[in-house]
């Protein structure tokens, strides 16, 4: 996959870039980890439940020149991309996604622009 400017999860509306404001310090202090090439990655689990290591994560990935990124649903080991929005059955890991998308956003990291 790789990096874009505008970027969307599939089955939602929302189609996201990163904030033009955002500093490498700001990623770092929303839990964003530097990787060897200079990426800025974050993953997180979408299942609430922690004893389940089969659960789904949220994978977002910021070039190192944190104009570009790439933002994807996963199973747990991060080999194929699952569709959160296209059954009902992950109603709980879709309200979780959202809950962390809206926060990155509220921080001033990513920018909704369009829904």
């Amino acid at each position: 996959m790789a990096f874009d400017k505008v970027t969307t999860l599939k089955g939602s509306g929302k189609k996201f870039q990163m904030n033009e404001q955002v500093k490498r310090y700001t990623l770092r202090d929303n839990g964003f980890e530097e990787t060897k090439s200079g990426n800025f990655q974050f993953v997180r689990d979408l299942d609430t439940n922690t004893l389940n290591k089969q659960g789904l994560k949220v994978k977002i990935v910021v070039s190192d020149d944190l104009k570009t990124l790439k933002l994807s649903t996963t199973t747990s080991n991060g080999l194929k991309t699952v569709d959160v929005y296209g059954k009902e059955t992950m109603a709980d890991a879709r309200e979780q996604l959202e809950f962390i998308l809206d926060g990155l956003v509220e921080r001033g990291v990513l920018m909704v622009i369009s829904e």
